[in-house]
């Protein structure tokens, strides 16, 4: 019969008691230590001190949702770039330098084309031309 030895997870057990206690002991001291004086003027929904006007609805460009996401795209890539770069010097000793590089050159490729399909597209245009194209031109 296998006996399973519980005394490993007692650190972690340990940490995570501390980590409550310093957490819920902080927000509880807190509640005694800070002023509790609200006035009808903090109680406004701007923190700036004017008076909310019209809508809180408001058009945002998506430009700014797509540059974003695509340099959260690259930023994964160089993050994956690192581990790749130090571990390349064991894979040539081990003779598969080849086959490591190739598939980094791959995946560097890969998103290479990526960018170079937003670029083409125009999401990195900050301000996109809205031209007439050449094919509206010749119906005219």
């Amino acid at each position: 019969m296998a006996s399973y030895n519980l005394d490993v997870y007692m650190p972690v057990l340990i940490l995570m008691a501390l980590a409550c206690i310093t957490v819920f002991g902080a927000l509880f001291i807190g509640m005694f230590l800070r002023p509790s004086n609200p006035t009808e003027l903090k109680q406004t929904p701007y923190e700036c001190g004017e008076e909310p006007i019209g809508s809180a609805w408001s058009n945002f460009n998506v430009r700014f949702y797509v540059v974003a996401l695509i340099f959260i795209i690259f930023d994964v890539e160089s993050a994956l770039m690192f581990p790749v770069a130090s571990v390349f010097k064991k894979f040539v000793d081990l003779g598969m330098g080849g086959a490591v590089l190739g598939s980094f050159l791959l995946f560097i490729g890969i998103l290479a084309g990526g960018i170079v399909y937003c670029w083409k597209k125009g999401d990195l245009d900050w301000v996109r031309s809205y031209q007439v194209s050449e094919t509206v031109k010749k119906e005219d």
